[in-house]
This record gives structure tokens, C-alpha cells and sequence, in this order.
């Protein structure tokens, strides 16, 4: 269908629901929708066009990496966020503010996967990533199964899944990593934890506190867990922001995390859009107790 005769299309339909739903019976107000919609200046706009430019392209093709190439050729931000988030490189806290669709997700899953592929002897959970929506966990760790099923360089790594519910039969998760799925079953999890394991805030606190979790974090010393990434970090505010922080402090308490140890990651296509990036990192700042320091 023409793009313009369906713009008309709807602009008249419009027009009739206005008039349908909305002309007063009143006699004194007779008509007076008819002659509001009948100006369209004053109440229809546009339609308008959005058209969204392609992301620019990095130098470094698939070849970002010393041990294995990505999937794709990385964008310009993706290749400067690999490059900040790298243990090997800068090993620096990154904000990561980027449109829907650009592959924010890649920007800390190859860091974290290079990372726990180098120390993949050492046991214990060497990243942690944090989502404000299971729907969105589950979505993701599709994400990290296949594409750790796709990179020998990634072999034998282990993610888990620690989230409200339960799936399988008898309700219990999946024991091992397949090409699309992480590991969900908890026993397993907590008899082996995982190299990174994906949650959400609340149930983090759980892990935190509650006995029979304590094996997850059994392996792990002040030095071991090095990446905490949090997901859709817009929607951490107010008292769900304060709750996070806290939490996050109470972790590194926990794990006797050393000061300046961590790599933190916060990724948001909504956050963002200003040049002025000083009030974003403190934010970021305040969320994990670390320094974001700003782009070289």
C-alpha cells in the first residue's frame, strides 16, 4: 500500500473515532467536533518519516579479540567499550548509552567471556550480570549459549541462570549448557557454581543471605568474581536505585571484594543523548560505588 494514501486512511479514521466517541449531544455543542477535527493544523501532526542511520563501523572487523573473532564486525562503540572493559586492556568502568538494536548486549559479553575463558581453571563466579526482568534474562542467556556453543576459544564455560520459577520436569532446570540454553537447575548450581551467572536484583539479595545458597559463592575469593553488569540500568531509580546500591555493597562486603578490584557495566537505551556525560557517570557512580571515568 502507498505510504501516503495510508497516512490519508488514517488521518480520516481518526477523524471519524473523534467524532464517533466524542461529539457532545448537548444542542448548545452541536457540531463541535466536527469543526475541531475539520482543522487539522490545529490537532494532527505530520505523519513524519523516521529513518535511523546505520551504526558506524569499527577498524577492527572480527579481530577485536587476541583469542577469537566475534560473530560480526563490531561498531564504533561496541569496539570502544570492549576496549574500556577489557581486564587485558583498560579495565575500566563503562556506562554504556546506545540505541535499540545496537548491540549493547555484545558490548560486555565478549569482555566477560574473554575474561572467563582466561581464568576458566580458577572455579568460582567470576561475573555476575543483573536484569530488572526475568523475560529479559531468560532472552539473554540464549544470547551467551550460543554464542559460547559457536566459539571454541569459549569451550567448557559455564553460565547459569538464577531466577524466580522453575522449568523442566518435575520442576527442576536444565544440569548442563546446550546450544540455546544455560544452566537453571539450583542444585547444580550450587554444587558447581557457574563462571558467570545471570540474575535479578531481588534474587541476588536471596543468594546473599539465605543458607543453602551459600555454596554458590563457596569457590569464590576476594579476587575471583571481576565483572558486575547491570542491565537496562534506567530502571534502577529512587528507592529501587538505593536498593541496588546497597545490595552491591553488601556483595563486594560479602566476597571481601577488594577496593577498585571490580569492573562494573551499566547499559540503557535511555540514558543518554547529551554530550555532558559528568551527571550519567555519577549516577553510575552512586549505583556502584566505583569511578567511571570518562571516554580518553
Amino acid at each position: 500500500m502507498l505510504p501516503s494514501l495510508l497516512s490519508r486512511e488514517i488521518q480520516n479514521g481518526l477523524k471519524q473515532f473523534l467524532r464517533t466517541g466524542f461529539e457532545p449531544s448537548d444542542p448548545l455543542f452541536a457540531e463541535v467536533m466536527q469543526r475541531f477535527t475539520e482543522d487539522e493544523s490545529r490537532w494532527m501532526k505530520g505523519p513524519y518519516l523516521q529513518v535511523g542511520l546505520p551504526f558506524r563501523t569499527g577498524t577492527k572487523g572480527k579481530t577485536c579479540f587476541d583469542n577469537f573473532a566475534t560473530e560480526h564486525p563490531g561498531h564504533v562503540h561496541q569496539e570502544l567499550a570492549w576496549q574500556r572493559l577489557s581486564s587485558q586492556r583498560e579495565a575500566a568502568s563503562t556506562r554504556v548509552a546506545t540505541g535499540t538494536g545496537s548491540g549493547k548486549t555484545e558490548c560486555f559479553l565478549y569482555p566477560l567471556l574473554d575474561h572467563c575463558a582466561r581464568a576458566s581453571k580458577e572455579g568460582g563466579i567470576k561475573a555476575l550480570v543483573i536484569y530488572p526482568m526475568n523475560a529479559l534474562a531468560w532472552d539473554q542467556a540464549r544470547r551467551f549459549a550460543q554464542v559460547i556453543a559457536q566459539t571454541p576459544a569459549f569451550k567448557g564455560l559455564r553460565v547459569g541462570l538464577f531466577v524466580g520459577g522453575r522449568s523442566g520436569k518435575d520442576g527442576r532446570g536444565l544440569m548442563g549448557m546446550t546450544v540455546t540454553s544455560v544452566i537453571t537447575d539450583r542444585e547444580t548450581l550450587r554444587k558447581d557454581p557457574p563462571d558467570i551467572l545471570l540474575t535479578n536484583y531481588k534474587m541476588l539479595d536471596y543468594l546473599l543471605i539465605r543458607p543453602k545458597d551459600r555454596l554458590l559463592w563457596a569457590k569464590n575469593t576476594p579476587e575471583t568474581l571481576r565483572y558486575v553488569v547491570v542491565d537496562e540500568l534506567h530502571t534502577f531509580d529512587g528507592a529501587q536505585g538505593t536498593d541496588l546500591a546497597l545490595l552491591l555493597r553488601r556483595l563486594r562486603a560479602r566476597l571481601h571484594t577488594p577496593t577498585g578490584h571490580l569492573i562494573c557495566a551499566g547499559t540503557s537505551a535511555t540514558l543518554g543523548g547529551n554530550t555532558e556525560t559528568a551527571p550519567l557517570r555519577e549516577y553510575a557512580r552512586q549505583i556502584f560505588d566505583v569511578g567511571f571515568p570518562p571516554t580518553r
